[in-house]
Order: structure tokens, then C-alpha cells, then sequence
């Protein structure tokens, strides 16, 4: 993401808690800045790991209850990729996306775009008569640096 759409959404996330009338905290702007600078999802513990890093820590309770937060309030989305944890991601307003491969042996996350595959995707469900809200692809297999 963009750094003016990273910060168009951590303004954007910050409005809607407040509406929602969540308090503010320092715990949750770190982790709302910390989505916004992430090209892809991150995992609870990834989160606290970045924010000790930067000497913003939370608890690993208070980093689930936000994102848990996040996700009822749409802005961010819960991503089990089968690695016994799940992975968070914004949610861009505009509805730009994209889809993910998955490492199986190091848990690498690499995210990519394809126009073709989303109009393949628009295809099927008009074919199938279905009004798609949204999806997720992830692609598993092993990364280069595991393929040898």
C-alpha cells in the first residue's frame, strides 16, 4: 500500500473506533500504524515481535482483543493460512486486494496480483448465478529458497 492510502486507512480505522466509541489507546494506534505499513498479513505474535522492537509493546491479549476489533468493524481480515495461527490484514476501503502464496515448509507469505485470475473469479460466480462479497486465495506450496 501507498503511504498516502497507509495513512488514508490508519485515519480511516482511527474514525471508526472512535465512532464505535472504542477508547483510545497507545496499544492501538501502534497497531493500526503497523497494518497500514504492511504490504501483507501478519500474525499476533509478528505484531508483538514488531512492536518490541520499536518499544511500542502490548500484550499478546491486548494485540488479539484489537484485532478482534478491527476485524468486527471490517478494516481488517482474519486469514487462516493452516500454519496453527492466523494472520491479519487491512482492509482497503477502495476494495483493492490481493491473494497470497504460502510457503508449507518456512511460512513464508508472499502476496501477488492477477487480473486474470479476479476476472476468472467474476466469471464463475456469474455463472453460477452467485453475488460474491469477496474471497480469498492462497496458493501452498514450497517457496525457491525450501525448493532446494
Amino acid at each position: 500500500m501507498s503511504t498516502a492510502s497507509a495513512s488514508e486507512w490508519a485515519e480511516h480505522a482511527r474514525a471508526v473506533m472512535d465512532q464505535a466509541g472504542h477508547r483510545k489507546g497507545g496499544a492501538r494506534n501502534a497497531i493500526i500504524d503497523l497494518l497500514a505499513e504492511q504490504p501483507c498479513a501478519l500474525s499476533a505474535i509478528e505484531i508483538e515481535d514488531h512492536l518490541r522492537r520499536s518499544d511500542r509493546s502490548a500484550s499478546r491479549a491486548s494485540i488479539y482483543r484489537i484485532l478482534e476489533l478491527l476485524q468486527d468493524r471490517g478494516l481488517v481480515v482474519r486469514l487462516d493460512v493452516g500454519d496453527a495461527s492466523s494472520r491479519y490484514e487491512l482492509i482497503d476501503p477502495g476494495g483493492e486486494h490481493h491473494h497470497h502464496l504460502l510457503c508449507e515448509s518456512c511460512g513464508r507469505l508472499v502476496p501477488f496480483d492477477d487480473a486474470g485470475l479476479e476476472r476468472s473469479i467474476d466469471r464463475v460466480s456469474r455463472r453460477m448465478g452467485f453475488r460474491t462479497h469477496g474471497h480469498e486465495v492462497v496458493l501452498r506450496g514450497d517457496c525457491v529458497a525450501c525448493q532446494h
